[in-house]
């Protein structure tokens, strides 16, 4: 099976919500930024800021659109008709309610759960794009998700990302490989 060729981390642009817990895509890929020593540049074109690397001869994308969530499918649409990849090429890593601080998990598919950056990218590429979800918490009660998604989260909760998020670069070879079932096991396992 065809490995991963696209990572979309989910965020808002702009320093305001660089820390809040809606932005803990844009963290994932700014990891993976991190750990191959990449610089992401604006690319008008595909409406974000992109980074590219090689592994295993092929070229892999990293994407932080810059649309604010709601509008992602935008930004991933645009890339990968480019370049020609896949949606089942594609892993979109976001933030989870559903998920404590903590836990990270991969799925194929599946529904948005009311995510608006989701949203957005179903209604571009389909469903049928691989998933990374960050467990941010869930604020208790429904009508005070969208403020407790743009705060920044306490010490405990960043450190408990944080340490999700090194969870999920561990698993990075597997999904740029196509061994999407070792990769589960691998993340899902305690």
């Amino acid at each position: 099976m065809e490995g991963i060729k696209l990572i979309v981390g989910l965020g808002n642009p702009g320093a305001d919500y660089h820390d809040t817990r809606h932005n803990a895509g844009f963290w994932f890929v700014d990891c993976i930024a991190d750990k191959y020593k990449l610089s992401f540049t604006s690319e008008s074109k595909y409406f974000g800021m992109m980074a590219k690397f090689k592994h295993a001869g092929k070229d892999v994308f990293l994407l932080k659109p810059q649309t604010y969530m709601n509008l992602s499918g935008k930004s991933v649409v645009s890339l990968a008709l480019f370049y020609k990849i896949l949606p089942h090429e594609i892993l979109v890593v976001h933030d989870e309610l559903d998920f404590d601080p903590g836990i990270i998990k991969l799925k194929h598919a599946g529904g948005n759960g009311g995510h608006n950056g989701l949203k957005d990218t179903d209604r571009v590429i389909s469903k049928d794009y691989w998933r990374l979800r960050i467990g941010i918490g869930h604020p208790g009660d429904r009508n005070k998700v969208a403020s407790y998604v743009l705060k920044s989260p306490n010490l405990d909760d960043r450190i408990s990302i944080m340490h999700s998020l090194d969870k999920g670069i561990s698993i990075l070879d597997l999904l740029l490989d196509g061994h999407f079932a070792n990769a589960m096991k691998q993340l899902h396992t305690k």
